[in-house]
């Protein structure tokens, strides 16, 4: 196992009371599974568990930057999971795994009229550094195996099935675009195949 799990307890939050499980990757980094109170009764669901994996991203999750739609997809996968009952799975995985400081690099460089692909490439990384495998090992530890995935992002539903997570249904999690947004939300589409469904 690269993670273990440290720590829980219940976390009341504006969508609901969560159980906060905690997290340790090798790297010492913490990373956050929110479990809705009463999610037992739907592990034996057919269609499995209601699961969104969310990447860190302090400036649009925190400090609501228009720039992504980051920070709406967490409040809209919350809001549904509150209701439905299921996993948020928040990993430290800032700017597509290319860490904050690079991320505001990144920004610097889409001012200058690149995307958020070339932005990525033309500071020595790949368009998306993130890998799931740490998700998949938290969603086996809270017996989440079988499950639906709020996600617009086909590599994700590749990559926890790689890992052993059966994604029986992908849900859509769609933002309407803003005029800062609306580049970053296409280069999602056109370069990374993200769908907008």
């Amino acid at each position: 196992m690269d993670i273990q799990r440290k720590e829980s307890v219940d976390l009341p939050t504006r969508y609901g009371i969560f159980k906060a499980y905690v997290y340790e990757s090798k790297d010492k980094l913490h990373h956050v599974a929110l479990v809705k109170t009463g999610i037992s009764s739907k592990i034996g669901n057919n269609n499995g568990i209601l699961v969104r994996v969310h990447s860190e991203c302090l400036t649009g999750d925190v400090f609501h930057s228009r720039r992504c739609d980051c920070g709406q997809q967490l409040d809209k996968a919350l809001k549904s999971i509150s209701k439905e009952g299921g996993i948020l799975i928040y990993l430290r995985q800032e700017g597509r795994g290319i860490g904050l400081l690079n991320k505001i690099k990144a920004y610097k460089l889409q001012d200058k009229g690149m995307d958020t692909v070339e932005a990525n490439e033309k500071l020595g990384f790949k368009a998306d550094m993130r890998d799931y495998n740490l998700a998949a090992q938290i969603l086996a530890d809270l017996n989440a195996r079988r499950i639906m995935l709020i996600t617009n992002n086909p590599r994700k539903i590749e990559d926890l099935e790689k890992y052993g997570i059966m994604v029986t249904k992908r849900i859509p999690l769609i933002i309407k675009p803003n005029t800062a947004n609306k580049s970053y939300l296409e280069a999602k589409r056109a370069k990374l195949g993200h769908y907008f469904d």
